[in-house]
């Protein structure tokens, strides 16, 4: 194993992505049962993700889920990816996430998105339209203001005023320069557009002005990686994920994952095969060794601190053998 790997945090974010076959419950329990997992095999944090009126991903409710990531582990960091905030009011965030550390003191990340709902109904029921995006950054302000007790309402966020809860920002669009001038550790993705991602870490880093959060810049990396015993195996692992994601281009839906054998027996239109095997680029797959030189690669251009993997695939088995792979790669 490289120096390089050995001094990289490896992380995991779980989206409770809903398998054919199978219950939106069963979903969120396979994401307690593989954080503890992630935690006997060493990553650094597992986090949650929030989304909402979307038939693939049981995880609407970040914060619920991470309380029950956090109860079910000792040491492993939890954390959400993200919290979209631009959904939710600041204080209320705030006072969560106090919560949540008062609960769990020491192990809790506060990972914020500026996405607002997957579909213009979601966004309806949510009571929010794509213009509550651009008041992200004032948003976070406003939120860590909560923490710091500087609320010009006189109000006081119980229990979060005066806790630190690390914030990183899923950096999309805007959010590399926002995450620069807050001063805070940014989150960028995805593996599969090097050359954007290295364009948003590049100006995060010219930018960066030191905060009460964070000293210097700290960059995240995000993105899919799956290790098999062959290569066959690995970009197997790849399918499910990329034909929902071909599915919800074509027919405006994000479905439950199928089994990689239904896909592969899948007659697809030209439109639905340019987006699938689109889906199936770019990511990080193959064998250890093959994992290793191409994080290797990665790590070397982006001057990331840590690596957040995405994966989702139908077969769960094969994806805990994936984590475990890439924790005898990162650990030597």
């Amino acid at each position: 194993m490289s120096s390089l790997i050995a001094s990289t945090r490896f992380s995991v974010l779980d989206r409770s992505r809903t398998r054919e076959g199978h219950t939106h419950g069963e979903a969120l329990r396979d994401t307690v049962r593989l954080a503890r997992e992630l935690e006997r095999l060493g990553y650094h944090r597992v986090w949650v993700s929030e989304h909402h009126g979307v038939p693939g991903v049981a995880g609407s409710a970040p914060t619920v889920l991470a309380a029950a990531v956090a109860g079910a582990t000792r040491t492993i960091r939890v954390g959400t990816g993200g919290v979209m905030l631009p959904n939710h009011r600041p204080l209320v965030v705030a006072e969560q996430f106090g919560v949540l550390e008062s609960l769990y003191p020491g192990r809790i990340d506060m990972g914020l998105g500026r996405s607002v709902g997957f579909t213009d109904g979601v966004r309806r029921a949510l009571g929010r339209d794509k213009g509550d995006a651009d008041d992200f950054e004032a948003q976070l302000r406003e939120l860590l203001g909560w923490f710091e007790g500087t609320s010009p309402t006189g109000v006081h966020a119980r229990p979060a005023e005066g806790l630190t809860v690390p914030p990183f920002v899923l950096a999309m669009g805007e959010g590399a320069g926002i995450a620069a001038r807050l001063g805070l550790p940014m989150v960028i993705g995805d593996l599969r557009n090097r050359e954007k991602m290295l364009r948003g870490i590049d100006h995060y880093r010219d930018h960066f002005r030191p905060s009460a959060w964070a000293a210097e810049p700290y960059v995240v990396i995000s993105g899919t990686v799956a290790v098999a015993g062959t290569p066959e195996e690995a970009r197997r692992l790849l399918i499910p994920e990329a034909w929902s994601m071909a599915y919800s281009r074509t027919r405006g839906t994000f479905p439950p994952l199928p089994p990689a054998e239904r896909v592969e027996a899948l007659s697809m239109t030209a439109k639905e095969r340019g987006h699938y095997e689109a889906g199936m680029a770019g990511h990080v797959a193959g064998t250890e060794e093959q994992v290793a030189d191409e994080l290797e690669t990665v790590l070397k251009e982006t001057g990331a601190q840590e690596v957040l993997v995405t994966t989702s695939t139908h077969d769960r088995e094969a994806l805990l053998d994936s984590y475990r792979r890439l924790a005898a790669i990162t650990s030597g």
